[in-house]
């Protein structure tokens, strides 16, 4: 699988980027699931635009490193508001997603790009 390294890992990046993008979506336009009544909207407002440009972004591979660190520091703080004060463990809590998208972010930001990204043809992978 080590040739094919570098499209796995775009692969990866847009549909990550693209799944996040779709829980922002939900916050702010309801779609493709509304978001249950009675959330706060603090929430909605904020962690809305920063899941559906940050998640664009990242798919499009355009300002990936910023973006992706923006939404790993989201995520981080989405953990500690959401689940973490309820148990120590993320699957106990019911934030292992959180979790991994804190990290997954990190990585890409850690990594950059790669290829199939906008980073990558203006020459800034």
């Amino acid at each position: 699988m080590k040739p094919f390294a570098p499209q796995i890992y775009a692969v990866m990046r847009i549909l990550v980027g693209l799944l996040f993008m779709s829980h922002g979506l939900s916050k702010l336009v309801g779609w493709p699931v509304p978001m249950p009544e009675g959330a706060p909207p603090a929430i909605v407002y904020s962690a809305g635009p920063i899941e559906a440009i940050g998640g664009a972004l990242i798919a499009a591979g355009l300002f990936t490193r910023w973006a992706a660190f923006v939404c790993s520091g989201q995520m981080a703080v989405a953990y500690w508001m959401a689940h973490g004060l309820k148990a120590w463990h993320p699957a106990v809590n019911g934030g292992e997603m959180a979790v991994l998208y804190c990290f997954v972010f990190l990585f890409i930001a850690a990594y950059g790009a790669g290829i199939w990204s906008a980073d990558a043809s203006r020459g800034a992978s």
